[in-house]
This record gives structure tokens, C-alpha cells and sequence, in this order.
């Protein structure tokens, strides 16, 4: 009889023990699988550091077109909005007064050389005279000096004409150098005055432009003192300037750094640097607001982490979920020199080999374990998608393996 009740109560016991104390596999089937995650695998790399600066685009010459004499603009030579080449005619004012003047300066030319003719015979005819003792030198000396002011008559009447002769070439504007040329600022028959204030139309050279950025004077300090460093290499970092529309694209085209003013704004607080870029399309108009990427520094050994994998915490510090060794998820605080395109670069909180997680960051947190999988790379992903029409059972697989990875 105590056996049969020390059996029952045997028996209760394992069974209390089993219940609250399941056995490791049955808590291993019960346990939830890992979570499916896509990772992205850190490599290091040696990166040129940029400094986005606004500026404005400056054309590279230009040139208000104003007449040097006055009169009636009887004709204009140009189509608005061509381009011009310089000494191409494009305004004609009236030549008919400077016609008349150059007329009469050739006369007084000839009155003058007239003169000079008949002094010149009065002196060498009272040189004879003297010779022969019939003159006195007095008398020769008057018919020299008549002669000398006739020649210097002579001068003046040229230079004259000369003058009278640049005033009537004037009457046809020309442009005073290459480049586009804007609208007509006057009409035909308005009347002009020589040197006026407002001009008749505006050339600008745009075939290359000039890009004027602002730098603080935070950031003027900071690149002299760089400079000033014993030992620091410059040369090895990439001098190219890129420049950002208006619209949010990427200017085609690189541009080179011409000068930096030795100067700072006492009221706004900033320095001007001037870029040039070529604009062979025209693209870059003059005013037109643009942001510049300059060459500051060169970041060595460190990592590009997706812009999608990094997220801010409470304090706004930069984290990112990591996928260790264990496949369980560890969260980073991140230290970040900027970024490039999108990617962050990040200097401290990741090392090259981290898998940093991109994809599926809803179902995770901290501690959780996960299934990584890299993410294909921009190359891999179009031959896959070019070849997905041939390979019918390659993109049925690579479908149903996607959405987990998400």
C-alpha cells in the first residue's frame, strides 16, 4: 500500500518537474527562428573630404556697349541674343556731320602743306641772300621761323584730321569683345550722347564662367592653419570642384579653384572664393545660385556606411544596428566626418568586416537574433534583372528569397 502511494506521488512530482522544466528540445522548437535581415558588409577606404559652399555665377567678361559719339541711330547690325565676335558692327549712328568735319579737317591739311611749301622756298631763298650779302640776318632768321610754324600748322591739321577720322569710324559700334549679346536696350532713331550712362546693349563671355563661393571665416581660418601644419600632404587630395543646380542636379562639368581673396567681409563675416567652370552648353547663366563641393581633406582607412543603416537616438547621436559574429544584433554609436553621396563616412563606432543592417530594421531590436544576408551590389542587381527574362528558375528563386530580406 506505501509502495503504491510513493509511486503516485513519484509520478506527480516528474510530471510537476516536466511541466515547469520542458525538456531542451521541445524549448529549441518552440524558440522563434531568426529574423531575416540584408546587411551590407564595411570595407575601408581612403575618401577626399568636400565642403559644400553657396555661391553665384559670374560671367567671365563683359562688356557694356556705349557710343563714343553722339547723333541718331539710324540702324541696328545685330540680332538680339546671337553671338557676337569682337569688332563686329552693331549700332550705325548717323555719319554725316563727322563725313563734313573730315572734309574740312582734309582741307585745313592741305591749306597747311600749302603753307609749309611756300615758307620753305621764302627760307631757302633768304639763305642765298645772305650768302650773297644782300640779306640781312635778321631777314633770314623770320623766314626760318615762318617756315617752322607752317610745319607745326601742318602737324596740328593732321592731327586734326586724324581725330575727325576716328569720330566718323565711330559711328559704327562695334563689339568690344566676344560673347553673347543680350537684348537692345535702344531703339532705332533714338538719340545718343557720346559716353551716356545707359548702354545700348550688354555682352557677356559664358563660353567659361566664373563660380564666386562664400567661405566663413571659421572655415578660411581652418584651411590656413592646415596649410600651416608641418608635414601635411595636400597633393594627394582630389583638386576637382563639382557644383550643385539649382534644380538639385549635378553639374556636368568640373571646375578648378582660381584664387581666394585675402580678405573678410567685416559685416557679414565671409571670404570669397572664385571658381571657374567650362559652360560649353551655356547651362551656367550669370546671377544663377549654385552650391560648391571643394576638396578640404582626405579621410584615411575610413568606412561608408548606407545612409538607410544609420539612424538617430534620443540624444541625436548617429547608431547603427550591427549583425556580430553571433548573428545577434549590437547597436553602434557612430562618429561621422560627413557624407558622400549616400553613404555616411564614418571615422569611429564601425570597423571594416561589420555587417551593418539595411534592410528589415523594423522586426529587429537589440539582442535579437537574425539571419544576415548581403545585399547584392548596383552591378550584380543589373545583370540579374538583364538576365531574369532567359532564366526562368533563377528569377523565380531570387523573388522568393527577396521580400525576407527586407
Amino acid at each position: 500500500m506505501l509502495t503504491s502511494k510513493f509511486k503516485i506521488v513519484a509520478l506527480a512530482s516528474l510530471l510537476a518537474i516536466r511541466l515547469v522544466f520542458p525538456p531542451a528540445d521541445a524549448a529549441a522548437q518552440d524558440a522563434p527562428p531568426p529574423t531575416p535581415v540584408t546587411v551590407v558588409t564595411l570595407e575601408a577606404k581612403d575618401v577626399t573630404l568636400t565642403s559644400e559652399l553657396p555661391g553665384r555665377v559670374v560671367a567671365l567678361g563683359v562688356a557694356e556697349v556705349r557710343p563714343q559719339v553722339s547723333g541718331i541711330l539710324v540702324e541696328r547690325l545685330f540680332q538680339e541674343g546671337a553671338e557676337v565676335k569682337e569688332g563686329d558692327p552693331m549700332y550705325r549712328i548717323d555719319p554725316a556731320i563727322y563725313a563734313a568735319q573730315v572734309q574740312r579737317a582734309e582741307a585745313s591739311v592741305a591749306q597747311a602743306k600749302a603753307a609749309v611749301t611756300a615758307t620753305d622756298k621764302e627760307a631757302a631763298r633768304m639763305t642765298e641772300l645772305v650768302r650773297r650779302n644782300v640779306a640781312s640776318e635778321q631777314a633770314l632768321d623770320d623766314a626760318v621761323a615762318a617756315r617752322d610754324a607752317a610745319q607745326a600748322a601742318l602737324l596740328v591739321a593732321e592731327a586734326q584730321l586724324r581725330a575727325d577720322e576716328i569720330n566718323l569710324e565711330h559711328t559704327t559700334i562695334t563689339a568690344p569683345l566676344s560673347g553673347q549679346v543680350g537684348r537692345a536696350l535702344t531703339t532705332q532713331g533714338a538719340l545718343v550722347t557720346a559716353q551716356q550712362a545707359d548702354p545700348l546693349a550688354v555682352i557677356r563671355q559664358i563660353d567659361r564662367v566664373y563660380v564666386d563661393v562664400t567661405a566663413s571665416a571659421a572655415e578660411v581660418v581652418r584651411r590656413r592653419r592646415d596649410a600651416m601644419k608641418e608635414g601635411r600632404d595636400l597633393a594627394d587630395i582630389d583638386p576637382t570642384v563639382t557644383l550643385t543646380l539649382a534644380d538639385g542636379s549635378t553639374y556636368e562639368h568640373t571646375g578648378t579653384l582660381l584664387a581666394a581673396e585675402a580678405h573678410v567681409d567685416a559685416q557679414t563675416g565671409v571670404s570669397v572664393l572664385r571658381l571657374e567652370f567650362p559652360n560649353p552648353d551655356q547651362l551656367l547663366l550669370p546671377g544663377m545660385y549654385v552650391k560648391a563641393h571643394m576638396p578640404v581633406d582626405k579621410a584615411m582607412g575610413v568606412v561608408l556606411v548606407p545612409q538607410e543603416g544609420v539612424s538617430r537616438d534620443r540624444r541625436g547621436q548617429p547608431t547603427a544596428l550591427v549583425a556580430n559574429a553571433e548573428n545577434v544584433v549590437e547597436a553602434r554609436v557612430l562618429t561621422t566626418l560627413g557624407t558622400q553621396g549616400n553613404t555616411w563616412i564614418v571615422n569611429d563606432g564601425l570597423a571594416p568586416g561589420d555587417k551593418v543592417i539595411v534592410g528589415g530594421l523594423q522586426k529587429i531590436a537589440e539582442g535579437s537574433p537574425v539571419a544576415p544576408q548581403e545585399r547584392a551590389k548596383p552591378e550584380a542587381a543589373s545583370a540579374e534583372g538583364a538576365t531574369e527574362g532567359a532564366t526562368e528558375g533563377t528569377a523565380e528563386g531570387t523573388d522568393g528569397a527577396a521580400p525576407a530580406a527586407e
